[in-house]
């Protein structure tokens, strides 16, 4: 690239370490990881900046927490540390069920802008997420992401770029231009599409502190297991199975909707389920005994839609989650769960055999 089509730019904040940070929090499959590199290079190599950013996410890959890292500072300033942004200036939250869970405001203070994927107004986000202050940006990049045939990063990525306030639009076109349309022509128009739904429509309003919430301190997740303290040979008397999880979190915006009068009891959903929330009773089907499938239990439920795709009546059909609030067939798998055990909040983990489905019982210290 030449460096006559670089726009310079002025950081309209750094820290004590001269860097502008910029923190994505998401969950893996909304295109987070991608959305940081992109901004990454684009500080490098359209703007003219030094910048460093790297993500961090589990092996769980699609539906499990993702956090991605980006700082920006001006040229005669080096990049010399590598670790997690705690005070963003620029927050984007690609996933609203996050924060049931995570404390993903952690580190926002007045200077921060906080871009967050909802249908919400700004004020309706700042109750909700009880911010201390800051500048809170809402899009609704899911609408959004299907009215033009893009992805939600792309969205985001356009809603991030108005909301900063002063990275401009045509060098972020540039850039996708140089790296998706070169990978994925055929997608570069609905991406551009994307970008700019995002940098139109969202909406930002500005918050003072007014004693009503309290600061949230950064913390990283730690482990209470240590060299004192860890198990001798290894085991793990915490189990932590989609019995125990809320897998909802993991959910990218939609979710399966049961169809009871379409329904064959067939069990093909349940066969396609990884999760097994699918709950069949003894009943009866035309005049014959039978396994009736009485719903879906969405406490366990990742949205990964394998069971719309496999139903052979239409029974299953994809729904947007914020479109139904009230899930009538919640059903929680109560007898696999002892007294003492509370949910657990969690991504996308393992899940429990369904040869071992009625008869494994849960104690501390594992299965008996």
């Amino acid at each position: 690239m030449n460096n006559s089509s670089i726009t310079t730019v002025k950081l309209p904040i750094t820290n004590e370490n001269g860097c502008y940070e910029m923190r994505l929090e998401s969950i893996g499959g909304l295109g987070a990881n991608l959305c940081g590199k992109l901004l990454g290079e684009l500080g490098a190599t359209y703007l003219g900046l030094n910048a460093s950013a790297f993500s961090s996410y589990g092996s769980e890959k699609r539906g499990s927490p993702v956090k991605s890292y980006v700082r920006w500072c001006d040229t005669d300033r080096e990049i010399l540390h590598n670790s997690p942004v705690e005070r963003p200036d620029l927050l984007i939250l690609f996933h609203h069920a996050l924060t049931r869970s995570l404390p993903i405001t952690a580190g926002v203070d007045e200077h921060c802008t906080l871009v967050i994927n909802t249908r919400n107004s700004p004020e309706q986000e700042r109750e909700d997420l009880r911010l201390q202050a800051g500048t809170v940006c809402c899009i609704d990049a899911l609408s959004h992401a299907l009215q033009s045939k893009s992805r939600i990063n792309m969205v985001m990525l356009g809603a991030a770029v108005k909301a900063s306030g002063f990275i401009p639009l045509d060098p972020v076109k540039e850039l996708i231009r140089n790296t998706l349309g070169k990978k994925y022509p055929v997608a570069l128009e609905s991406n551009l599409k994307g970008l700019e739904l995002g940098y139109e429509n969202v909406q930002c309003c500005a918050f003072d502190k007014d004693q009503r919430y309290e600061y949230i301190p950064y913390r990283e997740h730690q482990s209470k297991w240590g060299y004192a303290n860890a198990p001798i040979g290894g085991i793990n008397p915490h189990f932590g199975n989609s019995v125990s999880n809320d897998l909802s979190p993991s959910r990218e915006g939609f979710i399966p909707l049961f169809l009871p009068e379409k329904c064959i009891h067939c069990g093909l959903c349940d066969s396609t389920c990884p999760d097994m929330v699918f709950q069949f009773t003894p009943g009866e089907y035309r005049g014959k005994s039978a396994m009736m499938n009485r719903g879906l239990d969405y406490h366990h439920c990742k949205g990964c839609l394998r069971c719309v795709e496999v139903c052979p009546t239409e029974a299953l059909v994809a729904g947007k989650e914020e479109e139904h609030p009230e899930k009538k067939r919640f059903v929680r798998n109560k007898d696999l769960i002892v007294e003492h055990l509370d949910f657990e909040a969690a991504g996308a983990n393992p899940y429990v055999t369904s040869e071992s489905y009625l008869d494994e019982k849960r104690v501390d210290g594992g299965l008996m």
